[in-house]
């Protein structure tokens, strides 16, 4: 079966979406199906598999930025790549975001399964919501990533949704050599932004026994600010925008991966990556990490925006090894659950039900 997948974000810009985009391709491919992305890309495609259709530019959607590609010459190539790669089905991640995704129902050319991923609320589906209900309506199959972004699919659009988590490549997390640390570590891994709750953390450090380090990964509209107000602290590491490679040494080398985010979580993918480096967890109680982590089991959480109580968290977790066992052995259990593989089958049944003359 040929599948075509569109991500509306660059895959390029590191992301939840495009690492699931390119993630769900490349278990499919290994399961023995022709799977082509089609994004917009800033730069060299990341792997040989991904069509580009140029450059994005950076919108502001659901307390964040994305980088979207709604321009002409963006919706002329994924049109291009869809009559000549002739798929059998083709998957739309995140559909209602502006350009491919949205072109990709208009024109239709093969049966289409629509993903969503957000939660919260997006402008776009309120303002223009008749246009948005139609298109959606193009969809064959709609899934949703978790409880929170099928309702807020649902409130707009209407409409029946197949519940299907996000997935893990548990096999990129073997292997890989763990970064080396000088005392106890805590690691930050997400975009600088108020939704992230990295303030909060740098917050929490202030808390934290003076042999406690902490190093904050990537960057955002935040990162300026934030490294000038705590400038004066040694044991904070910024480290900008990390590789694969790195991510994943960073997240096998330290004692603690901290996720403090305030709102915005359809889906903890990112725990499930320190779940698979086999690293304790502290985050935040919300929704789509509580789907995620099992609470006490898989992570410890806390209420969102307490730095007290995340500091606590922190030094509960690297002052009792028994706790820190327990909690990377039940999380590399909960992460198996949720391989890509598995959530690759599970898509390839959906795919199978709308083209059953394709094997």
């Amino acid at each position: 079966m040929r599948i075509g997948i569109i991500c509306p974000y660059s895959v390029t810009t590191p992301g939840g979406v495009q690492g699931q985009v390119l993630g769900l391709a490349r278990s499919l491919r290994g399961l023995g199906h022709p799977a082509r992305v089609l994004a917009p890309c800033d730069g060299p495609p990341p792997d040989a598999h991904v069509t580009a259709l140029g450059n994005s530019l950076p919108y502001a959607v659901n307390g964040s930025v994305a980088p979207l590609a709604p321009d002409p010459s963006a919706q002329l190539r994924l049109i291009r790549a869809l009559r000549d790669e002739d798929f059998d089905v083709v998957h739309i991640h995140e559909p209602m975001a502006p350009g491919p995704t949205q072109t990709a129902m208009f024109v239709k050319t093969a049966p289409l399964v629509g993903t969503f991923h957000a939660a919260g609320e997006i402008a776009a589906y309120k303002w223009f919501g008749p246009g948005v209900r139609w298109l959606a309506g193009r969809l064959d199959r709609r899934c949703a990533v978790s409880a929170d972004a099928e309702a807020m699919a649902r409130r707009f659009l209407a409409g029946d949704y197949v519940r299907l988590f996000n997935g893990v490549e548990l096999d990129r997390f073997t292997g890989v050599e763990p970064t080396s640390t000088e005392g106890p570590t805590v690691f930050f891994l997400g975009r600088h932004e108020p939704r992230k709750g990295l303030a909060v953390l740098l917050e929490a450090m202030s808390e934290l026994p003076s042999t406690f380090h902490l190093w904050v990964g990537s960057d955002g509209p935040e990162t300026d600010e934030l490294r000038q107000r705590h400038a004066g602290d040694p044991r904070i590491e910024w480290l900008g925008r990390l590789s694969e490679g790195e991510k994943v040494a960073r997240l096998r080398g330290a004692d603690v991966v901290c996720f403090p985010s305030l709102s915005g979580e359809s889906f903890g993918v990112v725990l499930l990556e320190g779940m698979a480096a086999e690293t304790p967890i502290v985050a935040t109680r919300l929704p789509g990490y509580a789907n995620v982590a099992r609470e006490g089991r898989d992570a410890l959480l806390v209420e969102p925006g307490d730095a007290h109580a995340l500091a606590e968290a922190i030094e509960r977790v690297v002052a009792d090894p028994d706790l820190a066992s327990e909690l990377v052995a039940s999380g590399r259990g909960r992460a198996a659950e949720f391989s890509m593989d598995r959530l690759a089958e599970r898509y390839l049944e959906i795919y199978d039900d709308l083209v059953p003359a394709v094997h």
